[in-house]
Parts: C-alpha cells; sequence; structure tokens
C-alpha cells in the first residue's frame, strides 16, 4: 500500500506566503529609498527567510517555503525576471481600494532565462530547508496570456505575435524550460498559483475579454492546452500542485463566480498532483464542482488566511465531510486558502494569528487523516 503520508500535496499544507516581519519591511524601504545597498538588503532577507524556515519546521509543516520574502508581488517578480516582459507602474481600484500597482505586458518574443533569479533563491531555501523538503511557487503561464496580452492595452497597441497560436507556442516554451531549470536546480515541489482562471467566470473580466475581440468560452480550452502542454515534459518525479484564489491583495478579492464553469477543464490537466482552491466563504460557491476531479488530490482552502479570528474546527470538518460527498475523502487535504501574503504589504491579520492558523490546518488534518 502507498504511503500517503509522504505523497504531494499533504494532507495539511500550506500555499505558500508569510507576512513580511516588520525588520523586512523597514529593510526593503530603505533599499527604495537608497540608504542600504542590495546586497545589505539581501543579507536581511536571507535573515529572515532562515528564521522562517525554523518557524515552519517547528509547526510540524512536511514542506516549506521561503514566504516570498524576496517578492514585491506573488506573480510579478517571476515574470519581470521571463526574456520579452516590460513592466509599468499604475493605479488601481479593482480590489476596492485605490492603491498603487504595477503590471506586464508582452514586448518582445518570450523565453525562459537560465539566469533568472528566481533559481538561486530556490536554491538558497532548499539548502536550508534540508531534510525539509523545499516548495517553490511560481506564477501559472495563463497569467502571462491573460494580463500580459489578452487585456493589456501596451499589447494591443504593438502586437508582438502575428497569431495567438505563435505566442502560445512560446509562451508554452517558456514554461517547459522553466520548469526543466527548477528541477535541475532540485526542485520536487512546484506549485503553479494562476488566478487568471477566474477572468473566465467572473461576468465583469468576461466582457473585458469580449471587448478585446476574443471569446472566454474559447480561452477557457486554450488556458487548458496551455497548461497541459507546459507540464508535457515535466520529469516524473516532480510533483506539481495548482493553486487558485479569487484574489487576495491586502484582505481584498477580486472574481465573483462559480467553479463550475471552469471544473472540468481545470480538472482535466492531469499531469497536476492537487488542486489547490479557496473556499473560506460564501463567494467560493458549494463543493459540486468537485465531482469532475480525476484521481488528484484537492486541498480545501477552508481556513481563511484574509483575517486572524480562528475558524470553529468542527464547522470545519464537517464542511470536508460535505465535500466528501463529491469527492472521496482520500483525496481530499486541508490549507488556508491562500498565503498570507500576496504583496509585500501583506493580509489584515499579525503573524501571532498566522501562525495559529497554521496550527489549526495541522490539528484538524490530523483529526481527520490517520495519515496526516
Amino acid at each position: 500500500m502507498t504511503n500517503t503520508s509522504s505523497k504531494i500535496p499533504f494532507r495539511y499544507d500550506i500555499v505558500g506566503s508569510f507576512l513580511r516581519p516588520d525588520t523586512l519591511k523597514k529593510a526593503r524601504q530603505a533599499f527604495a529609498e537608497g540608504t542600504i545597498s542590495k546586497k545589505e538588503l539581501t543579507q536581511v532577507e536571507d535573515q529572515e527567510i532562515i528564521q522562517l524556515i525554523e518557524q515552519q519546521k517547528q509547526a510540524g509543516l512536511h514542506a516549506v517555503t521561503d514566504g516570498e520574502f524576496r517578492r514585491r508581488w506573488w506573480h510579478l517578480d517571476f515574470i519581470a525576471g521571463l526574456n520579452g516582459i516590460t513592466v509599468y507602474d499604475f493605479q488601481t481600484t479593482a480590489f476596492g481600494i485605490t492603491t498603487e500597482a504595477q503590471g506586464t505586458f508582452v514586448s518582445s518574443p518570450l523565453s525562459f532565462s537560465q539566469n533568472h533569479p528566481f533559481l538561486e533563491h530556490f536554491r538558497f531555501t532548499q539548502e536550508h530547508a534540508a531534510p525539509v523538503l523545499a516548495k517553490q511557487t511560481i506564477p501559472g503561464p495563463n497569467m502571462i496570456f491573460l494580463d500580459s496580452l489578452i487585456l493589456s492595452k501596451q499589447y494591443n497597441e504593438n502586437p508582438v505575435y502575428d497569431s495567438l497560436a505563435a505566442f502560445k507556442q512560446d509562451l508554452i516554451t517558456t514554461y517547459q524550460d522553466a520548469i526543466q531549470a527548477f528541477y535541475d536546480a532540485g526542485c520536487r515541489y512546484l506549485q503553479l498559483d494562476d488566478t487568471s482562471w477566474g477572468g473566465l467566470f467572473d461576468e465583469r473580466f468576461r466582457e473585458m475579454i469580449k471587448g478585446n475581440g476574443l471569446d472566454p468560452d474559447q480561452l477557457l480550452q486554450d488556458f487548458q492546452d496551455v497548461t497541459e502542454q507546459a507540464l508535457a515534459k515535466k520529469p516524473a518525479d516532480l510533483a506539481v500542485t495548482f493553486h487558485f484564489c479569487k484574489g487576495n491583495f491586502q484582505s481584498h478579492w477580486l472574481y465573483n463566480g462559480s467553479y463550475e464553469t471552469i471544473a472540468k477543464n481545470l480538472f482535466s490537466i492531469n499531469a497536476f498532483d492537487g488542486f489547490f482552491l479557496e473556499y473560506d466563504d460564501e463567494r467560493s460557491g458549494g463543493f459540486e464542482p468537485l465531482k469532475e476531479l480525476q484521481d488528484q488530490r484537492i486541498v480545501l482552502g477552508l481556513i481563511t488566511s484574509k483575517k486572524g479570528e480562528l475558524e470553529d474546527p468542527e464547522a470545519i470538518i464537517a464542511r470536508i465531510k460535505e465535500a466528501s460527498q463529491f469527492v472521496p475523502l482520500e483525496q481530499i487535504c486541508l490549507s488556508p486558502q491562500c498565503g498570507f501574503a500576496s504583496t509585500h504589504e501583506g493580509n489584515h491579520l499579525t503573524e501571532e494569528d498566522q501562525w495559529k492558523k497554521i496550527e489549526l490546518v495541522k490539528t484538524i488534518a490530523e483529526k481527520v487523516w490517520s495519515d496526516a
């Protein structure tokens, strides 16, 4: 019988990001103001990541991350390191608050750089995580497809590719190369964070997509195809998971709608070992779409990372039982609904709250599953 205690994703798991300590926030501000060097900032990052890894180990996690401590954004820092991407500043109200933000657009043919800084970041994490598994998170390919091309004013005014097919092929190759590079660096647990799928069921975003001359229903198939082909060459001993939430910016959300629209296409991607899905409030909808799951694991994000108030363990167990009506309990796992700091600012809870949430996930999982 397979030892499921070592199976990825784990019975209790994490999405990846953690609240930035004040020391790190102050160092990043000092670097922005020019009062410390990049080397000095990196030294602070190193110190805080080492401490975070130890805290994760003490919390009993089976896989640890660097908390995304070197990033400004959960997605943009990785995308900005690819060849063919330009970053720009803008102001947004998309999350219900007015704030400064950054975006990207495809400005020349896409490719993966073998000098991408995330590779060295992973090696550092792995070195200090040992003997515990190091988990690496990167944005999924359709984040570029949707934000940096389809909905990008800059791209649509100055298109780089003669056809979507040509763009998709470069996007696929870029991710195949990235996945292989992380594997060669020693990564065995990779997670693709991809909120772009929300644009395919949120009515406001569907209208925006149509306004750019594309059919969101056709894009659903395109998103599936791009992801499947991006994973087509992944090594057999590399576990890859998918994480989706409906937005997590300083405790604010972005998308509305049901997983029903995307479930069949998403869960048909057999190369994924598991799916992390947000299920922390009524906007998540019911568990019915889980009936489309194949034999992968589903990690229910039933514990919110948006606020510090702790959930009632019995209520969470009842929700897990409810989900088991649509997918076998053997395939279910538990995690927070998202990371605790998708951006440098972080969500509206304390570090103490954060670790209590992690402890709660572990406690509930150990009560529900004998192999947790």
